[in-house]
């Protein structure tokens, strides 16, 4: 008798049990439900770290997507997205003038070696890698150059040597550098306007250089058209004759004489003996 009635008390028992466990389960998961279900976004990658058995999945990168992580586990999640970044410095130019720089990069990790940059850098890779490095070679390439350099005659030098170096040593650390942009370069006062002053004189010196080959040009061109026409007029006074000219003289009053018009002819005796023509409507 008393065995039917125990039965039913470890049915109870047992239920209870499953359902307090079940509850258990629930407030894990809900604990842990961020860190466990993870929606990985179009601009986004990760990489995952196994903290009782491999570590840090270097090669294998999450796309896109829905995942279900242990919660013993942690997906680090990448912005891949293009970044931007302004940063203003002082720099010293090669004679030791301060020189203010304000520059734009735009930048991105690269997709398949986020594995790589999380070892080293962590999430913080922007303020640990890409700022130092840009403002590391800005720094190196503004000491190879004079202020005035730097400001106007060979800015896009400067402005290629900084894009060259500072992207090479991010690739070098797994960033892609997209594009760097010296927004703007300030000098004292003084630097400036003396070198603004420089610049003025030399176009005013460039202008007045242009002014006077044009000028010479046109005093050459005219010389060549003169000497043209002198030579030619001295090959046409070389050609007239006394012969040609009485000839030429003879074809005009022939041709003159067909004319309808009423006319007097006069056929001259002297040196030429050339006609004369007298009268005539």
């Amino acid at each position: 008798m008393n065995t039917q009635h125990e039965m039913p008390n470890f049915d109870l028992k047992k239920a209870k049990s499953i359902l307090i466990l079940g509850a258990i389960a629930l407030f894990v998961i809900f604990l842990f439900s961020k860190s466990m279900f993870v929606t990985i976004h179009a601009t986004e990658r990760a990489v995952i770290f196994r903290q009782f058995s491999t570590g840090l999945d270097k090669d294998h990168i999450y796309s896109p997507g829905f995942e279900v992580v242990a919660p013993w586990n942690k997906l680090h999640v990448f912005n891949v997205a293009e970044q931007t970044k302004e940063e203003t410095m002082d720099v010293l130019d090669k004679n030791g003038l301060s020189v203010n720089i304000d520059v734009t990069v735009r930048f991105n990790p690269i997709y398949n070696k986020i594995g790589y940059l999380y070892e080293k850098f962590e999430m913080d890779y922007v303020s640990l890698l890409v700022v130092p490095e840009i403002r590391s070679v800005v720094r190196q390439v503004a000491g190879r150059y004079t202020a005035e350099e730097i400001y106007s005659t060979k800015r896009s030098e400067v402005e290629l040597a900084i894009i060259t170096e500072a992207g090479a040593k991010l690739k070098d650390n797994n960033v892609d550098m997209k594009a760097l942009l010296i927004r703007s370069i300030k000098l004292p006062n003084d630097i400036k306007q003396a070198i603004e002053n420089k610049l003025k004189q030399q176009q005013e010196a460039l202008a007045y250089r242009f002014k006077l080959e044009k000028e010479k040009s046109e005093a050459e061109r005219k010389r060549i058209a003169a000497e043209g026409e002198s030579a030619a007029n001295k090959i046409i006074n070389n050609s007239l004759t006394p012969q040609l000219l009485k000839m030429r003289g003879i074809e005009a009053t022939l041709e003159l004489s067909k004319s309808k018009n009423t006319k007097t002819i006069i056929i001259g005796s002297g040196k030429d003996g050339m006609p004369l023509i007298l009268g005539g409507n």
